[in-house]
């Protein structure tokens, strides 16, 4: 393989790396120790981790999104 190709090839699995990684502190998951056990797998097996938890993200998140409450009070 040519040095390019293979920089772009090590740049790419990095990038897709730190997106699992930036993902999986983001999302809230349903258990509270879910997002430490992939941080875990996604940290110690990397590409396969990462594809991992993408592959099966659905069943461990929770479905409803964030509520912004504020706790400013009308007067």
């Amino acid at each position: 393989m040519k040095t390019p190709q293979l920089i772009i090839l090590i740049l790419v699995t990095f990038l897709f790396w730190a997106k699992a990684i930036s993902d999986i502190i983001k999302t809230r998951f349903k258990n509270e120790n879910s997002s430490k056990i992939w941080l875990l797998i996604v940290f110690f097996v990397p590409v396969l981790g990462a594809l991992m938890y993408f592959i099966l993200k659905k069943r461990f998140i929770k479905t409803k999104p964030k509520i912004f409450v504020s706790k400013f009070e009308d007067k």
